[in-house]
């Protein structure tokens, strides 16, 4: 096959050069509200083409490139001091995979582990290309599914605006949830 981003031979979607030269995850700090942070690997702009993969049949390959080079890494060297549940913002399957589902897949650690179907959009809005004002004005309004009183993470794969993300906060946090803090591969702010 070719490289997705450089067109040459390669056994992977994306090439060992590419990955070396183009994908070397930056941990990236954002407050998102007053103490709580989201952390991300890459600027979106940086990536704006991978992550536009999830809407291609290829996506899942990319996703679990993108995810085994900064999720997986962050969870080898991530140590606390209880267990943590990592919980993929709307791990729907629109398109024969989950992105955020393969993302927190890739955070199975000894102190982090992943769990699925338990935080759902009731209403699915399209946020791309939104501002601040659209997102607030047209919540997704999550519901959480049989978890209550655990220590979580959220995962997704892009912040803008971090709507999403503190509304997936404040539905876990209804149910006693502690959230320390969110992961996205990108920011769209950087």
């Amino acid at each position: 096959m070719k490289c997705l981003t450089c067109d040459n031979l390669s056994f992977s979607i994306i090439c060992k050069t590419c990955q070396k030269n183009l994908l070397t995850p930056a941990f990236h700090k954002r407050e998102i509200s007053k103490n709580f942070f989201n952390y991300s690997f890459y600027a979106f702009s940086d990536i704006e083409d991978l992550i536009s993969s999830k809407y291609y049949f290829h996506g899942d390959r990319v996703y679990n490139l993108l995810a085994k080079i900064s999720f997986h890494k962050f969870a080898i060297n991530f140590n606390y001091k209880e267990n943590i549940i990592a919980i993929p913002i709307d791990d729907h399957t629109r398109h024969d995979f989950s992105h955020t589902a393969i993302l927190a897949h890739h955070l199975l650690s000894q102190n982090i582990k992943p769990l699925y179907n338990v935080l759902k959009a009731t209403k699915i809005v399209r946020y791309a290309g939104k501002d601040l004002e659209f997102r607030k004005n047209n919540p997704r309004r999550f519901k959480v599914n049989k978890l209550k009183n655990q220590t979580v993470i959220l995962c997704d794969d892009l912040i803008t605006t971090g709507s999403t993300i503190l509304e997936a906060k404040k539905a876990l946090e209804k149910e006693n949830n502690k959230v320390l803090f969110s992961l996205t591969l990108a920011d769209a702010k950087l």
